[in-house]
């Protein structure tokens, strides 16, 4: 629950995305903040949703949602193309906004983003839930304490198994592909790596495959990073692999420390460390990544609490994002154009 004398977030939800239930609406229950309306482009969906999750009430649009008084916090799941658009519409309205990731379409849109959020005054946080997990914490709590020396190598890998054709993951329009769904995750991952790394990382190199029938999508893309003090990383994802990995290896001078499952670390809590002493396996708790992201988010809205994401954050990931692309032979997604 909500703890006691703080005010809960009263929330709006644009859409009725599929991740929803377990990003919002499950840690919501947990910490007992209200979900006050939902939005959806089929109202019938927004009921339905409301009614399957104890949404207090559905609103006839999106503009309607995000004029509504008694809404605080506008929550994002929409396609990729819809972030910019709406995140700048909740901006401009007034509301915080936690936003799934990526927060824009390309670094240009991202730039307007950041800058509606210094003008609004509002709190803009880009839903990289991984972060806020003890997994994530006790992987760089282990590379600063040196136990397994100076950081030499990162690799992340970020891979699922092909959504159907159909899925808005695919299209170029709603700025689709494999970077943007999959390979934010490994690219942020290792842009957090910049205070163990001497600042951070630039892109050296990128190589990726088209998906078939969807001109202009990538399937999957390896970008080869650098960073300032000597070390190197590989940010890696696919949309169309055999199974799903979400994996994290930091390799130092004195050894390695890995997770198997760094994005959805409930799935599998395990941190393991290898050195000349042994291995080990530590395992950091199955409770949800994105309700550990929730309070995070509640305690910066409500009491001015840091996080380590923010806009300036947002614009930095994209900024590597549409570099990764260029690199390997990719336009930068278009943005979407939106008649609200």
């Amino acid at each position: 629950m909500s703890e006691p004398g703080r005010e809960p977030l009263r929330i709006g939800v644009l859409g009725a995305a599929r991740i929803t239930e377990r990003s919002l609406v499950d840690p919501a229950r947990i910490t007992g903040h209200r979900l006050v309306a939902v939005a959806a482009r089929d109202r019938s969906r927004a009921e339905a949703f409301a009614g399957e999750h104890g949404v207090e009430r559905v609103v006839d649009s999106y503009a309607d949602l995000l004029a509504d008084p008694e809404i605080d916090v506008v929550y994002n799941p929409l396609a990729n193309g819809l972030h910019g658009p709406w995140n700048l519409a909740a901006l401009a309205a007034g509301k915080h906004v936690l936003s799934e990731k990526p927060s824009a379409s390309n670094a240009e849109e991202a730039a307007e983003v950041r800058e509606a959020a210094a003008k609004s005054g509002a709190v803009f946080m880009e839903a990289f839930h991984y972060l806020f997990h003890p997994v994530t914490r006790r992987l760089h709590e282990i590379l600063a304490s040196g136990e397994i020396g100076d950081l030499e190598r990162a690799e992340a890998l970020v891979a699922i198994p092909a959504p159907p054709d159909t899925d808005p993951r695919w299209s170029l329009p709603l700025a689709g592909g494999a970077v943007m769904d999959l390979g934010c995750y490994s690219l942020h991952a290792l842009r957090m790596l910049a205070p163990f790394a001497g600042g951070a990382p630039r892109l050296v190199s990128a190589r990726g495959g088209e998906r078939a029938g969807a001109p202009g999508v990538d399937e999957w893309l390896d970008a080869e990073l650098e960073f300032p003090g000597g070390a190197t990383g590989s940010a890696r994802c696919h949309m169309a692999y055999d199974e799903l990995e979400m994996s994290i290896r930091i390799t130092g001078s004195r050894g390695e420390v890995s997770a198997p499952n760094f994005v959805l670390p409930q799935l599998d809590d395990r941190v393991v460390v290898r050195t000349a002493e042994g291995e080990r396996t530590e395992r950091l708790g199955t409770r949800s990544s994105y309700t550990y992201q929730l309070e995070a988010f509640a305690a910066r809205v409500r009491e001015g609490a840091a996080v380590p994401l923010d806009a300036d954050d947002a614009v930095a990931t994209m900024t590597l994002i549409d570099e990764s692309y260029r690199a390997a032979g990719f336009e930068p997604r278009p943005r979407s154009v939106v008649h609200r």
